[in-house]
C-alpha cells in the first residue's frame, strides 16, 4: 500500500480545536475539521466488485468450454 501525500490531510478529534503539525517530506499537512471516509470506501469497493465479476465471467467461459460434458448423457464415472 502507498501513501498519496498529495491527498493527505489532518483530522484531530478533539474537544480543543488545536491544529496538529504533521509534516511529510518536510511540507506541513492541511488540517480539516471534516473529511468523508465513504468516497474512499466505495472505491475500493467498486474495484473489488469490478474483480468479481471478472472472476465470475471466467468461470462461466470455463464453464461453457466443457458444457457438452455435463450435459450429455455420459455414465458418471466416464465424466469424472
Amino acid at each position: 500500500m502507498e501513501m498519496n501525500i498529495k491527498k493527505t490531510k489532518v483530522m484531530r478529534i478533539s474537544r480543543k480545536p488545536f491544529p496538529v503539525k504533521i509534516m511529510i517530506d518536510q511540507k506541513q499537512r492541511a488540517n480539516v475539521e471534516s473529511f468523508n471516509i465513504w468516497v474512499a470506501f466505495y472505491q475500493v469497493m467498486e474495484d473489488a466488485l469490478v474483480k468479481f465479476n471478472r472472476r465470475i465471467a471466467m468461470a462461466k467461459a470455463a464453464f461453457n468450454k466443457k458444457r457438452a460434458l455435463f450435459t450429455c448423457t455420459l455414465d458418471l464415472e466416464l465424466k469424472k
